[in-house]
Parts: structure tokens; sequence; C-alpha cells
């Protein structure tokens, strides 16, 4: 433990050297991760010291050191949302107490009968059964002994879930949702008004005294080589030839602000032919054409679409016969039906690869998923030929297929599209809610291990969920088991699966007081500080979820487009640059000029000899990227983000700093080595 914690307090100290020692302390998070590191070796040395440990709940604070890294900066702006979304949350999560409270004291004082159930018979229990009961675990045990003695205490179970679990928990999450999107537009606003700030001021330093209006190209390069070093010659003149749209002799502000679409780009050659096959010989072209009308007509893909329903309606029939009293078994014999489905989705997946092409083929999400699910149905078939007994689960994959048919509707490609798009974020968002676990974990681990166990909570309601006795039936003796001594927190995956039993909130109440039953009341606090923290959790996973689906119905009602077209295959940013032989001419000069130490220039040279094969005078180049939400919310808040521009302009008036503008910037930075 303390050669872990050496490594991190390394890590700090290059962190110190390379910000300085003004910068690190006024480094919250790494203030932050400093104070819990001194902590943990105080607390290790005390370990090593004492010779014996002691209750160490400081470890739950170790998820700080991978919160702090590189690499998690995704998870990072999960906390951040989280945090800002608690103020409207904290506020309708105490109007829910409020109520409860109200309920309990109604409960436990206005309704004397109550007093002789468990569930009310003091305040304290009236509270712990209501909270218990927002989550709907204990209901309707809860009411049925008030139930029992009068039919009308239904009706304060009727109110009560009615105001907290129907009115409440939807309040909360509309409030929440509501915040989040806020946030979201702000953060989108001011990382845009941060980027236009950087590109007037890289403006003002790259013209000069004798270009007050423009960046010329040679400028232009020596940003570019800074910025992306490892960048290409050839692919630095083009991202310059994109933004100057309008072919002048120098960038203007107004190209200059189109920096941050074009930096991304991919530059490719255009292909002369509009498919792959275009230069193969006349037959084969022939054939391949053919291919390629048929994979995209409207009869093959409906005909798939049939096959696909066929596939499905027969396993359904298949796993009825498996299920039926009609004796009838399943073969451990490749069934005929299989090959004949596989041989149809195999022939399918290599028509479509060889007309449209691989590149194409493969660049749409639907092609892949397909791809996939045959090749593991291929899988699946080897591994019932050979018996494989361990991968039979591969077989099971076949009815993904199914999610085919949900491509003929509009509504459903959209839920699909999401739902795709989602998944990095959501493996972010699983790794925060990992976090939590681990830190609650370490706490329970603390607290509560080897606290329950078979034929414990005897004093408690729930006994029988932990009782194990051997009963007698008959000539037979049967373990009668409650297996909920399972649900301890022994050591760490014990705890890890607890806690999922607890986030589900299905009889997690059970375990609650089980334990509470064999340690003290105030356990309950844990329990009930667990769920509400998941519940802020599960509420930011929501409002994210809601907020990607509600913008992008939006966005396509909006602007009259889906946001992929129905094959699936993204509609990114393209960018066309057109260039002459004299401007490659003229540009290789510049650069032999400016760089005369450079010896390696092959990718602009690259663009002179592709001319010289094709024998003509200029090549067009493609430059593509997948469109990010930050595009789509361009288009989306297009009239708002005109007013955010003017308020920017109106705050932040152009000053002309006399030693930039002074400064003579023709002399280029000096070039690299070698050109990657």
């Amino acid at each position: 433990e303390l050669l872990a914690l050496v490594m991190v307090a390394f890590e700090l100290c290059m962190k110190l050297r390379w910000l300085g020692f003004h910068t690190f302390i006024r480094h919250k998070r790494t203030m932050v991760k400093t104070c819990v590191l001194l902590l943990q070796f105080v607390e290790a040395i005390v370990v090593l010291i004492r010779q014996t440990s002691h209750l160490r709940v400081t470890r739950a604070l170790r998820p700080i050191f991978l919160v702090d890294c590189r690499y998690c900066g995704a998870v990072r702006r999960n906390l951040r949302q989280i945090f800002q979304s608690l103020p409207p949350f904290i506020d309708i999560l105490l109007l829910l107490l409020f109520f409860m409270v109200i309920f309990a004291i109604l409960g436990e004082t206005h309704t004397p009968f109550w007093m002789f159930f468990k569930y009310f018979n003091t305040l304290e229990n009236s509270i712990v059964s209501l909270f218990v009961l927002v989550t709907t675990a204990n209901f309707p045990d809860v009411m049925m002994p008030a139930y029992s003695r009068n039919r009308w205490s239904c009706v304060f179970f009727i109110v009560y879930l009615s105001i907290e679990l129907y009115f409440i928990m939807n309040l909360l999450l509309a409030v929440v949702f509501d915040t989040f999107n806020g946030v979201e537009k702000m953060k989108f606003k001011s990382l845009l008004l941060h980027k236009r700030s950087a590109i007037d001021h890289a403006f003002q330093l790259l013209v000069s005294r004798q270009r007050p209006m423009g960046v010329s190209l040679k400028q232009f390069d020596g940003l570019m080589r800074f910025y992306r070093p490892r960048m290409s010659s050839r692919d630095r003149f083009l991202t310059y030839k994109a933004l100057n749209t309008a072919g002048a002799p120098m960038l203007s502000l107004d190209d200059f602000y189109k920096f941050y679409e074009v930096i991304g780009l991919k530059w490719k050659a255009r292909r002369s032919g509009e498919h792959w096959f275009d230069d193969l010989p006349h037959t084969t072209f022939l054939i391949f054409k053919g291919i390629n009308l048929l994979v995209k007509s409207k009869a093959f893909q409906y005909t798939m679409y049939v096959v696909v329903a066929v596939n499905g309606v027969w396993i359904l029939v298949e796993t009825y016969m498996l299920n039926s009293k009609s004796g009838f078994s399943w073969s451990r014999m490749v069934p005929w039906s299989y090959i004949v489905f596989l041989t149809i989705y195999g022939v399918e997946v290599l028509l479509k690869i060889t007309g449209l092409g691989p590149l194409a083929y493969f660049s749409s999400g639907w092609n892949l998923f397909d791809f996939s699910v045959t090749v593991f149905a291929f899988l699946g078939l080897i591994t019932l030929a050979f018996d494989m007994e361990p991968f039979y689960f591969i077989v099971v994959l076949r009815p993904l297929q199914l999610l085919r048919l949900f491509k003929i509707k509009q509504r459903y490609r959209n839920v699909l599209d999401t739902m795709f798009e989602l998944f990095p974020r959501m493996a972010s968002l699983g790794l925060t809610l990992i976090i939590f676990y681990y830190s609650f974990a370490i706490v329970g681990m603390e607290f509560f291990a080897d606290v329950v166990y078979p034929n414990c909570c005897n004093t408690s309601t729930v006994a029988d969920s932990y009782r194990q006795i051997n009963v007698t039936m008959g000539n037979r003796t049967v373990l009668d088991e409650g297996y909920y001594y399972l649900n301890n927190f022994n050591n760490i995956l014990s705890s890890f699966v607890t806690l999922f039993e607890l986030t589900v909130v299905n009889n997690w109440y059970i375990t609650m007081e089980g334990v509470t039953s064999m340690t003290t009341h105030w356990s309950r606090l844990y329990f009930m500080t667990f769920y509400i923290v998941t519940m802020v959790v599960m509420t930011i996973i929501v409002a994210f979820i809601l907020d990607a689906f509600v913008f992008r119905m939006n966005y396509s009602r909006k602007n009259k487009e889906p946001l992929l077209d129905p094959e699936g295959k993204s509609n990114g940013i393209v960018f066309e640059a057109e260039v002459s032989r004299d401007e490659a001419l003229a540009t290789l000069e510049l650069y032999k000029k400016t760089c005369p130490g450079l010896s390696s220039l092959n990718s602009l040279q690259g663009v002179l000899l592709a001319m010289d094969r094709s024998g003509s005078s200029s090549l067009v180049y493609l430059g593509r990227r997948s469109r990010t939400k930050s595009d789509l919310s361009m288009k989306m808040y297009e009239e708002e983000i005109q007013e955010w521009y003017a308020e920017y302009s109106r705050e932040n008036l152009p000053q002309s700093d006399r030693s930039l503008v002074e400064r003579e910037l023709d002399i280029p930075p000096p070039c690299p080595e070698r050109e990657s």
C-alpha cells in the first residue's frame, strides 16, 4: 500500500514541478488529492506502528486518485454535472422528506390502533416504513395489517403514494432534467465563446503591420507546425484551402472563425468514379454494378426483412417444441434451419461487401451489426457441430438478428440510433456509479463485515429470510433456506453484489433490517444514504438519456432531416478543396524556402505525382470527420448563437495590442526535423 501511495506522490511531485507552486495550490482537485494522499500516508504509518488495523473508512476516498486521471475526463464531467444538479435535487428531496415526516406523525399518533402493528409502533419505525414505501419494496405488506382492521386505512397509503411516488418523484426527475438541459446548453455556450475568444486572440498574434487584415499561408503553416506537429504538409495546405473558401490571398477573420470545424478533417483524394469497381474490366464492372443495384434495391431489403421475420418465428417454434410436453428434446446435431438461415445471411453479407465495397459497407453501423451477428451465428454453428458445450451461449445470440426489423420504422431507428450513440457516454456513467459503489463498499466492509450469517437476526421482523433449518417432509429431510445471509459485506465482491441489489430496491429493506438487527438502528442511515446517492446518479442517467433523445427529435423536427440515413451511415461533415498543379508547385517551393533544412515533403510531392498519374491539372480532395453534438448544436441553436456572438462582441471590443501588432511575424517558427 505504501508503494502505491509513493507512486501517487511521485505523480503529484511531477505535477507540482510542471504547474509551479502557486498554480498547484490554487487547483482545488489537486489539493483535495494531496490532502487525501497525506491522510492515507499517516493512516498507513499508524497501522505499521501499532501492528494492528483499525476502522479505516478513509479508504473510501481512494477513488479520487482514479478520478484525477487523464483518462477519466468523462467521469469528472459526470461528477461535475451531479454536483451542479444537487441544489434543485436537494430542494425537492427536502419536500419529499417533509411529507414523509408529516405522514409518519399522522400514522403514529392520529390512528391509535396502528400502534399495535410492527410498521408504525414508533415514530422511527413509521419514518423507516414510509421511506421504504417510497421505493414500493414493502408494498402492500406494510398496508395489510391496518387494512385488515379498517378498510378505510388504505386511503392513507393511496394518498401518500400518490403524493410522494407519483408526484414528487416525477417532479424530481423533471427538475433535474431541466437543470441538466440548462447546464448542457450553458456548457455549449461557454465552450463556443471560449473558442471564439481563442480564435480572436490567435488572429491578432498572426497578423502583422504589413498585413493587418489577414493571415497568409506562411503564417498559418507556422501556426499549424506548433498546433499539430504531426500533421503532414499536404494536410496543412488543404486545411488552409478549406478555410479560404473565397480563394483570397489571405485568410480573413471570418474565414479563421471556422478553424475548429476543419482542424479534425481526414483528407483523401476524391475517386474519379462513383464506385470502387469503376476501374475494373467492362465485364467485371457490369457484374459488380448489377450486385450494387441489387443490394440497394427496396425489394432486396424487404426480402431480407421477411427472411429475418421467418427466422424469428422459426426460433419461437423451436423453443416452444423444446419446452412442450410432446417429448421433443433438443438434438445436439446442427438443425437444418440453422444452416439455411445462416447461409442466407452469409450470402447477404458477401453481396453487400462486393456491391458496396468494403469501405462503404463497414462505415455503416447497421452493416457492422449485421456482420457481427452473422459471425456469431457462424461461431454458434461450429459450437454445435463440434459439441463445444462451454460455448453454447453463442447459439443464444441468434435472435439478435430480429433487431434489424426495427429499421423499418423511423421512430424505432431514432430510438436504436440514440441507444448506440449513448453507449460511450453510458460507459463513463457506469464507471461513475462503480466509484460510488466502491466507496460505499469500503464503508460497509468496515462496519458490517461478518455481521449477517445463517440463522441470524432472530429478533428481527425479517428473520425468516435468514433462516437455515432442516425440515422433515414425509420420509425426506429438506433444507429450508432463506438466502439473504448471502447479501453481506464480507468482501469487496459480495459488497458490490449487495449494493447492486440495494440499487434495484426490490426487498432491499430485508438486507437493511437484517444488518440493523445485528448492529444498531443507526445502520439504517448507511442504507438510506446509499439509496439517495444512487437515486441522484440514476436520475442524472435518465436525464441524460432524455436529453439525448429529445435533442435528436427536436433537431430532426426543426431541420426536416434525419441525423442518420436508413442504412445507419452517418452524415458526417465534408469539406472539399481543389488543388491545381500551379498551387501545389508554388506551395512546395514556399515550404522549401521556409524550411530549407526539411528533407521530407513527401505528402505534398505525392499530390504532384497523383496528378501526373491521372494526367489531370488538378485534384479534388475531400475532408471528412464524424458529426459531433457540437455540430448539431450549432444548427439547433443557430438563432441564439448569433445573439451570443453579438453579446460577446459588445463585452469584448477589439483592443489592438501594439506590442503584438507591431511584431514582425513573417519569420516562421523552427521547422520540425521530419514530417509524419
